[in-house]
Protein backbone atom coordinates (compact mmCIF):
# COMPACT_ATOMS: atom_id res chain seq x y z
CA UNK A 1 0.00 0.00 0.00
CA UNK A 2 1.76 3.12 -0.71
CA UNK A 3 1.38 6.07 1.20
CA UNK A 4 -0.38 9.30 0.56
CA UNK A 5 2.62 11.80 1.55
CA UNK A 6 2.92 14.82 -1.11
CA UNK A 7 6.09 13.06 -2.44
CA UNK A 8 4.40 9.46 -2.61
CA UNK A 9 1.11 11.53 -4.64
CA UNK A 10 3.14 13.63 -7.22
CA UNK A 11 6.03 10.09 -7.74
CA UNK A 12 2.57 8.21 -8.47
CA UNK A 13 1.74 10.55 -10.99
CA UNK A 14 4.66 11.23 -12.58
CA UNK A 15 6.44 8.09 -12.96
CA UNK A 16 4.29 6.61 -16.14
CA UNK A 17 5.96 9.11 -17.98
CA UNK A 18 9.11 8.39 -17.31
CA UNK A 19 10.06 6.11 -15.13
CA UNK A 20 7.77 3.32 -15.66
CA UNK A 21 6.42 4.22 -19.04
CA UNK A 22 4.16 1.51 -20.48
CA UNK A 23 5.96 1.44 -24.07
CA UNK A 24 9.30 2.44 -23.45
CA UNK A 25 9.80 0.76 -19.96
CA UNK A 26 7.42 -1.89 -19.69
CA UNK A 27 7.17 -2.28 -23.13
CA UNK A 28 3.26 -2.84 -23.03
CA UNK A 29 0.19 -2.53 -25.43
CA UNK A 30 3.00 -2.74 -28.73
CA UNK A 31 0.33 -4.03 -31.09
CA UNK A 32 -1.48 -0.65 -31.04
CA UNK A 33 1.89 1.88 -30.41
CA UNK A 34 2.82 0.04 -33.65
CA UNK A 35 -0.23 -0.25 -35.48
CA UNK A 36 -2.09 3.07 -35.46
CA UNK A 37 0.41 5.78 -34.90
CA UNK A 38 0.90 6.68 -38.55
CA UNK A 39 -0.30 9.85 -37.99
CA UNK A 40 -0.13 11.90 -34.68
CA UNK A 41 -3.90 12.42 -34.76
CA UNK A 42 -4.38 8.60 -34.61
CA UNK A 43 -1.64 8.17 -31.34
CA UNK A 44 -3.80 10.96 -29.79
CA UNK A 45 -7.39 9.23 -30.32
CA UNK A 46 -5.78 5.61 -29.34
CA UNK A 47 -3.98 7.40 -26.05
CA UNK A 48 -7.38 9.17 -24.88
CA UNK A 49 -9.06 5.99 -25.60
CA UNK A 50 -7.14 4.46 -23.10
CA UNK A 51 -6.72 7.04 -20.89
CA UNK A 52 -10.73 7.11 -20.26
CA UNK A 53 -11.24 3.79 -19.83
CA UNK A 54 -7.77 2.96 -17.92
CA UNK A 55 -8.86 6.19 -15.23
CA UNK A 56 -12.72 5.25 -15.81
CA UNK A 57 -11.50 1.03 -14.55
CA UNK A 58 -9.35 2.14 -12.00
CA UNK A 59 -11.80 4.13 -10.11
CA UNK A 60 -14.27 1.04 -10.38
CA UNK A 61 -12.10 -1.48 -9.37
CA UNK A 62 -10.35 0.11 -6.53
CA UNK A 63 -13.99 1.24 -4.93
CA UNK A 64 -15.55 -2.59 -5.01
CA UNK A 65 -11.72 -4.01 -4.87
CA UNK A 66 -12.71 -5.07 -0.94
CA UNK A 67 -15.96 -6.74 -2.44
CA UNK A 68 -15.00 -8.77 -5.47
CA UNK A 69 -14.44 -12.24 -4.55
CA UNK A 70 -11.30 -13.86 -5.38
CA UNK A 71 -12.28 -16.78 -7.55
CA UNK A 72 -14.10 -14.21 -10.22
CA UNK A 73 -11.19 -11.02 -9.87
CA UNK A 74 -9.84 -11.23 -13.32
CA UNK A 75 -13.45 -11.63 -15.04
CA UNK A 76 -14.76 -8.56 -12.98
CA UNK A 77 -12.05 -6.62 -14.31
CA UNK A 78 -12.40 -7.71 -17.84
CA UNK A 79 -16.44 -7.05 -17.34
CA UNK A 80 -15.56 -3.22 -16.07
CA UNK A 81 -12.85 -2.58 -18.74
CA UNK A 82 -14.97 -3.89 -20.91
CA UNK A 83 -18.02 -1.80 -20.50
CA UNK A 84 -15.90 1.46 -20.62
CA UNK A 85 -14.31 0.20 -24.15
CA UNK A 86 -17.66 -0.40 -25.37
CA UNK A 87 -18.81 2.80 -24.50
CA UNK A 88 -15.59 4.58 -26.43
CA UNK A 89 -16.03 2.22 -29.24
CA UNK A 90 -19.72 3.76 -29.90
CA UNK A 91 -18.53 7.38 -28.82
CA UNK A 92 -16.18 7.16 -31.61
CA UNK A 93 -18.45 5.56 -34.11
CA UNK A 94 -20.79 8.17 -33.42
CA UNK A 95 -19.43 11.29 -33.48
CA UNK A 96 -15.67 9.93 -35.41
CA UNK A 97 -16.60 7.54 -37.76
CA UNK A 98 -13.86 8.21 -40.05
CA UNK A 99 -11.13 8.01 -37.20
CA UNK A 100 -12.82 5.00 -35.76
CA UNK A 101 -12.53 3.56 -39.06
CA UNK A 102 -9.01 4.59 -39.03
CA UNK A 103 -8.76 2.73 -35.95
CA UNK A 104 -10.53 -0.50 -36.47
CA UNK A 105 -10.50 -3.23 -34.39
CA UNK A 106 -7.62 -2.01 -32.14
CA UNK A 107 -9.84 0.20 -29.94
CA UNK A 108 -12.32 -2.90 -28.99
CA UNK A 109 -8.74 -4.44 -28.71
CA UNK A 110 -8.14 -2.39 -25.70
CA UNK A 111 -10.29 -5.02 -23.29
CA UNK A 112 -7.22 -7.20 -23.74
CA UNK A 113 -4.75 -4.54 -23.31
CA UNK A 114 -2.12 -5.24 -21.27
CA UNK A 115 -1.60 -1.64 -20.00
CA UNK A 116 -5.59 -1.88 -18.79
CA UNK A 117 -5.54 -4.94 -17.02
CA UNK A 118 -1.94 -4.95 -15.55
CA UNK A 119 -2.67 -1.89 -13.64
CA UNK A 120 -6.28 -3.05 -12.97
CA UNK A 121 -4.52 -6.15 -11.39
CA UNK A 122 -1.18 -4.84 -10.16
CA UNK A 123 -2.47 -1.47 -8.50
CA UNK A 124 -5.90 -0.48 -8.52
CA UNK A 125 -7.24 -3.76 -6.82
CA UNK A 126 -4.62 -3.10 -4.13
CA UNK A 127 -4.98 0.44 -3.19
CA UNK A 128 -7.24 3.13 -2.69
CA UNK A 129 -9.04 5.63 -4.90
CA UNK A 130 -6.91 8.71 -5.03
CA UNK A 131 -3.67 6.86 -5.39
CA UNK A 132 -5.47 4.54 -8.21
CA UNK A 133 -6.52 7.64 -10.02
CA UNK A 134 -3.09 9.02 -9.60
CA UNK A 135 -1.66 6.11 -11.46
CA UNK A 136 -4.05 5.36 -14.06
CA UNK A 137 -3.96 9.32 -15.08
CA UNK A 138 -0.18 9.48 -15.44
CA UNK A 139 0.65 5.81 -16.88
CA UNK A 140 -2.24 6.83 -19.47
CA UNK A 141 -0.86 10.21 -19.99
CA UNK A 142 2.36 8.79 -20.82
CA UNK A 143 1.09 6.68 -23.44
CA UNK A 144 -0.91 8.80 -24.90
CA UNK A 145 2.79 10.93 -24.78
CA UNK A 146 4.48 8.81 -26.22
CA UNK A 147 2.18 7.46 -29.19
CA UNK A 148 1.73 11.43 -29.85
CA UNK A 149 5.44 11.48 -30.52
CA UNK A 150 5.93 8.17 -32.26
CA UNK A 151 3.23 8.90 -34.91
CA UNK A 152 3.95 12.69 -35.15
CA UNK A 153 7.36 11.40 -36.17
CA UNK A 154 6.10 8.84 -38.44
CA UNK A 155 3.53 11.74 -40.23
CA UNK A 156 6.45 14.15 -40.62
CA UNK A 157 8.47 11.89 -42.53
CA UNK A 158 6.34 9.60 -43.91
CA UNK A 159 4.10 12.45 -45.22
CA UNK A 160 5.68 16.11 -44.33
CA UNK A 161 2.61 16.85 -42.52
CA UNK A 162 1.69 16.95 -38.28
CA UNK A 163 -1.57 16.72 -37.13
CA UNK A 164 -2.84 17.47 -40.65
CA UNK A 165 -0.56 20.65 -41.47
CA UNK A 166 1.76 20.77 -44.26
CA UNK A 167 5.82 20.77 -42.07
CA UNK A 168 7.69 20.89 -44.90
CA UNK A 169 7.40 22.21 -48.97
CA UNK A 170 6.02 20.60 -52.21
CA UNK A 171 9.66 19.49 -52.78
CA UNK A 172 9.91 17.07 -49.56
CA UNK A 173 10.81 13.41 -50.83
CA UNK A 174 8.46 11.97 -48.35
CA UNK A 175 9.93 8.68 -46.94
CA UNK A 176 6.97 6.23 -47.48
CA UNK A 177 8.53 3.53 -44.93
CA UNK A 178 7.83 5.57 -42.03
CA UNK A 179 3.99 4.93 -43.06
CA UNK A 180 5.18 1.06 -42.98
CA UNK A 181 5.26 -1.77 -40.54
CA UNK A 182 9.21 -1.07 -40.59
CA UNK A 183 8.97 2.77 -40.03
CA UNK A 184 6.97 1.81 -36.96
CA UNK A 185 10.02 -0.87 -35.24
CA UNK A 186 12.84 1.50 -36.62
CA UNK A 187 11.33 5.01 -34.82
CA UNK A 188 10.16 3.06 -31.70
CA UNK A 189 13.83 1.65 -31.47
CA UNK A 190 15.41 5.27 -31.84
CA UNK A 191 12.73 6.18 -29.22
CA UNK A 192 14.02 3.55 -27.02
CA UNK A 193 17.71 4.23 -27.61
CA UNK A 194 17.51 7.63 -26.51
CA UNK A 195 15.77 7.04 -23.64
CA UNK A 196 18.14 4.52 -22.23
CA UNK A 197 21.26 6.77 -23.22
CA UNK A 198 19.21 9.70 -21.41
CA UNK A 199 18.87 7.86 -18.06
CA UNK A 200 22.59 6.50 -18.76
CA UNK A 201 23.53 10.15 -18.90
CA UNK A 202 21.34 10.99 -15.47
CA UNK A 203 23.29 7.51 -13.74
CA UNK A 204 26.54 8.83 -14.39
CA UNK A 205 25.90 12.23 -13.05
CA UNK A 206 24.09 10.60 -9.89
CA UNK A 207 27.05 8.84 -9.04
CA UNK A 208 29.94 11.42 -9.81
Amino acid sequence: MTDLSNKGIFGEFTKGFWKENPILVMLLGMCPTLAVTTSAIKGLTMGLAVLFVLTCSSLIVSIVRNIIPKQVRIPTFIVIIATFVTMVDLFLKAFLLDLSKALGPFIPLIVVNCIILGRAEAFASRNRVILSLLDAVGVSLGFTVTLILLGGIREILGMGTFFGHVVFGPRFDQWVIMLLPPGAFITLGFMLGAKNIIDRKFEEKRKS
